[in-house]
């Protein structure tokens, strides 16, 4: 028997229909595998564990270790480092799973958490500006830089956060397999947005919010700013 998790979402992803006038526009869920190697970092915990076993082979034959006890060393290292992979993958895919991306005409949502789901909602009115990188296996991430009197808590949003930026903490979509197409549509609206009506409050079942809340290394990939928005517009 099937059982779904969120049945009890109005609409997928959003704690509360909408108010009136506010459209969804776009959503969206992490691509695991992606999320699994940048946002876990389950290459670098690979090649963390090779280099181990490495040093224990040069390290035994230095010292004139045998051979058995040295592959043995070597083969325990190695299982090691599988769990560990395997660990950090399931909480990719799980996260990946349990994860919604949302973007309206007033403002985005993350839906995330595996064991407590959550919702941020990020009204326009508190992005600053966004910014999208893309990667070579074509997937790409969208990040919001909030105005400087805002914070988000970097352990409970944590792996939906741009990389790099513990002191200012950014909101991002994660392991986009179309982070474009996604680009285009948050820009399109952090343009067209009506200041005005874009002053709404969270929904009443949100359990979390920005206004109320206190990256890995770098890849060659391009970057490019979607239009931004200044605190004084807003």
């Amino acid at each position: 028997m099937n059982h779904d998790d969120f049945a009890f979402e109005p609409i997928r992803g959003l704690p509360a229909e909408l108010p009136v006038g506010e459209a969804l526009l776009w959503q969206g869920s992490p691509k695991w595998q992606s999320l699994a190697v940048r946002g876990f970092h389950v290459r670098k915990v690979a090649v963390y564990f090779v280099a181990l076993a490495f040093c224990r082979i040069g390290f035994g034959l230095a010292n004139g270790h045998a051979a058995s006890a040295i592959l043995t060393s070597c083969a325990f290292l190695l299982g090691l480092g599988a769990v560990a992979i395997a660990v950090l993958s399931l909480l990719a895919y799980l996260s990946g799973r349990s994860t919604v991306y949302s973007i309206t005409n007033r403002r985005v949502l993350l839906r995330h958490g595996i064991a407590v789901p959550m919702t941020m909602n990020v009204p326009f009115t508190l992005v600053e500006s966004a910014g999208v990188k893309t990667y070579a296996d074509g997937t790409g991430e969208i990040a919001l830089k909030l105005l400087p009197d805002q914070r988000v808590g970097y352990l409970i949003t944590w792996p939906h956060l741009r990389p790099g930026h513990m002191t200012q903490p950014q909101p991002s979509f994660r392991a986009l397999s179309d982070a474009k197409h996604a680009a285009d549509i948050l820009g399109a609206a952090l343009g067209n947005i009506d200041v005005d009506a874009a002053s709404v409050t969270a929904p009443a079942h949100s359990t979390a919010t920005v206004s109320c809340l206190s990256a890995e290394a770098s890849e060659p990939v391009a970057v490019s700013s979607l239009r931004p928005r200044s605190a004084a517009a807003a």
